[in-house]
């Protein structure tokens, strides 16, 4: 029941403002959320947001135990959302409980 509310919870989030939602990813941010860019190695390392961690999209559910805690904050992004609304998907069916949505790095950085 519990996880029924959290994939709820986490699809209504990400329906926010086209899935994106940067004013809510930057207050996790504040509050110690960790920050996952989905993007590919390459994107990361042309710049990224400050203190994320790169997990590629397509790596993502094989990497799910390197994220730890399923009740601690996630905010995941990319480059324009909509590999980080995948995300959010991937995530939510894998039982993590707050992941908010930023959109595209430049949303995160504005």
């Amino acid at each position: 029941m519990v996880v029924l509310a959290a994939v709820v919870a986490v699809a209504v989030m990400s329906l926010r403002a086209g899935g994106a939602d940067a004013p809510a990813a930057k207050d996790k941010i504040a509050q110690g959320a960790r920050v996952i860019d989905v993007r590919t190695v390459a994107e990361y390392a042309s710049g990224s947001y400050k203190g994320a961690t790169n997990i590629p999209l397509a790596e993502l559910s094989a990497r799910l135990p390197e994220l730890g805690n399923k009740q601690k904050p996630l905010v995941v992004y990319c480059a324009s959302g909509m590999r980080s609304a995948k995300a959010v998907k991937i995530l939510a069916a894998a039982g993590f409980l707050d992941v908010t949505d930023a959109g595209g790095l430049r949303n995160l950085r504005q």
